[in-house]
């Protein structure tokens, strides 16, 4: 088959993306290949078609768990055979995925990275026949990336293991110095190819608004566009509170975070794919392999730290090529807020040995102990136990997982799944209860392959469909596991602590200058960049980004706020007719932002004309927030 009849058998495409056909043929023509594809340009379909086409295994590391799963799930769904393996999954599971790909019974085998700095681990994957390695969000080996791993590092060896195979790598955002990085640390072979697709999205508008209203604005702004939105924040609580505002407001609105339940996340994504709700206000655990074409806002409520993180998130919007805007909200007070940021994710080195100490005794780990073993770690109790700020805590583990001292892997929500280990004329012969019997039939129902792998289920369905409490059909399965009819793997909402090394005492531990200092200073030089975006006033903001991805423009954009501004004619304004026409439109009582965007002034000038007007007592402001004009 050729590439095309693979896309259009399998995801019925009748033509490739830009870009994506020529990293397709630079694979299959068996060069290693990277591929520079802004978000929303289609990476995954890159690898998927050439794997499918190739004889061999492909593998495929990824850092985020989310998607590894989010793939596996639809190649399956697509009828191709996928399976993941990751440090959440326990040791039967690892088994019976590296069987499958051994046997040859999987085209796809996702890895996330860590697993690769087991030397045991390595070697079971020696004898596996391996036509191409894929990394995705390759930036992470590059300790000049925004969202560098140590981990990755370790996947050159995977090119000792498999030196004929094609290694492709993908990013959506990558500086020379990182794209550099890349093709050096993967070993990529002489004749290797780069496909760079231009940074620049012509179809958004970049805009910056500011004020200290910002819910107020946030309701502004989305209000006078059309179409799905999402608003971006930094905090799981933030992302309830705003989207509570926007419905009492009349807009449709959902919120979305880590910390949701899998079914939760599932039940947001559709509604808000499907149009139920308009607007999606998250942290960035949303988006990630999310394709929704027709996004025609992005606000950024809170600022990201750098440009790489803007523009992947900004990015969502427009991915069918239709006019769209990237409004980010500014205070005077995000200055302020984005220096904090430094100083929190580089908190003093003491206070990382500390936390090291707390962590070892918090999971009662001995000193000399831990070589190579995964810890439970839950999180909140940590920082709550020992009264710690949750955001300098999260940052030294981060260091101590940069440094090698552990893995701190937060990003863990693993549903509850099951398989069948008896064999089906055994299950005839079983002494069960009424509940368990009720819960096993139902599993043999609904549950196709489960004698095969592991399926996913949801306890909290399968009592609403058996008329059960979730409480009844969790103690039903445990016990299902516990005669050897199936085994049973409770949902998993925990982040781990995994050990490359024995636990040494806090005294010895050591930031190295390449993960804390020039770390430290990396980030000021994102967070500087950031800063200028957001509060530069002259320049074209989108020629910011391009020229920070070492782009050179040919022009301005034309359509960002800076851009915009240039071009509007500089007449002398009449504060006195200003000045009538706000007292003449609060005539009759009228609502301050309807009487904003009826006066067709700059929000921040007619807020000005309405508070100078309020001080002489010319307009008053009911209790309702409500203008009314006060006549002599």
């Amino acid at each position: 088959m050729m590439p095309l009849e693979v896309l259009k058998k399998y995801w019925g495409y009748d033509s490739f993306r830009p870009m994506q056909a020529e990293i397709v043929d630079s694979a299959l023509s068996g060069a290693d290949t990277l591929g520079l594809l802004p978000t929303g340009g289609g990476k995954s379909i890159t690898f998927q078609v050439p794997g499918l086409l190739m004889p061999g295994l492909t593998i495929v590391v990824t850092p985020l768990i989310s998607l590894m799963k989010d793939q596996v799930d639809n190649l399956r769904a697509l009828g191709i055979p996928a399976t993941y393996i990751h440090s959440g999954l326990t040791a039967a599971e690892v088994r019976l995925g590296l069987q499958k790909a051994e046997l040859g019974k999987v085209k796809f085998l996702y890895l996330s990275p860590e697993r690769l700095k087991n030397e045991h681990f390595r070697q079971r994957l020696r004898d596996f026949d391996v036509s191409m390695i894929v990394v995705d969000e390759a930036h992470c080996i590059s300790q000049w990336g925004y969202d560098f791993r140590p981990s990755y590092l370790h996947l050159a060896e995977l090119r000792k293991l498999f030196p004929r195979a094609v290694m492709m790598a993908l990013t959506a955002s990558a500086t020379p110095a990182v794209v550099d990085d890349i093709t050096r640390l993967l070993e990529f072979r002489p004749g290797f190819k780069v496909f760079r697709k231009s940074f620049a999205r012509p179809n958004i508008s970049y805009i910056v608004r500011y004020t200290e209203d910002k819910p107020e604005r946030l309701l502004t702004i989305l209000q006078n566009t059309a179409g799905s939105a999402i608003v971006y924040v930094r905090s799981r609580r933030k992302t309830r509170e705003i989207a509570e505002t926007l419905i009492a407001s009349g807009i449709p609105a959902d919120y979305y975070h880590a910390g949701l339940a899998p079914e939760d996340k599932d039940l947001k994504q559709q509604r808000w794919k499907d149009g139920e709700s308009r607007v999606m206000v998250a942290t960035n655990a949303f988006g990630m392999g999310i394709d929704k074409p027709d996004v025609r806002v992005v606000v950024h409520y809170d600022l990201p730290s750098s440009i790489e993180e803007y523009y992947q998130e900004a990015g969502r919007a427009g991915r069918d090529g239709k006019p769209c805007f990237a409004v980010v909200i500014a205070s005077a007070a995000d200055k302020a807020v984005i220096a904090r940021r430094l100083s929190e994710a580089f908190p003093p080195r003491e206070y990382i040995a500390d936390i090291y100490e707390k962590a070892c005794l918090f999971i009662d780990l001995a000193l000399g102990e831990g070589f190579n073993k995964v810890f439970d770690f839950d999180f909140g109790k940590f920082v709550k136990q020992y009264r710690l700020q949750e955001g300098s805590a999260r940052s030294a583990l981060r260091l101590l997982s940069l440094a090698g001292y552990i893995d701190f892997v937060e990003e863990v929500d693993a549903r509850a799944r099951l398989m069948m280990i008896a064999p089906k004329h055994e299950l005839y012969s079983l002494q069960l209860t009424p509940e368990q019997d009720e819960v096993l039939q139902y599993i043999l129902r609904n549950c196709s392959g489960v004698f095969a792998d592991y399926v996913q289920i949801s306890e909290t369905v399968i009592a609403t469909r058996l008329q059960m409490t979730a409480d009844a059909v969790y103690h039903a399965l445990l016990d299902l596991t516990r005669i050897h009819a199936l085994h049973y793997i409770p949902r998993r909402q925990q982040p781990f602590l995994f050990f490359p090394s024995r636990r040494i005492q806090a005294k010895y531990i050591e930031m190295p200058r390449d993960v804390y200092d020039r770390r430290r200073d990396l980030m000021k030089q994102r967070l500087d960049a950031m800063k200028r975006f957001v509060f530069d006033p002259t320049a074209c903001r989108a020629n910011i980004i391009l020229e920070y991805f070492d782009e050179q423009p040919s022009s301005p954009c034309g359509s960002c706020d800076n851009c915009r501004a240039t071009r509007r004619p500089q007449s002398a304004s009449d504060p006195k007719a200003e000045e009538n026409l706000i007292k003449s439109l609060a005539d009759k009582e009228i609502e301050l932002r309807e009487l904003v965007r009826r006066s067709r002034l700059k929000p921040e000038k007619a807020a000005e004309i309405i508070r100078r007007l309020l001080d002489r007592q010319e307009l008053t402001l009911t209790d309702s927030n409500r203008i009314l004009c006060k006549h002599p």
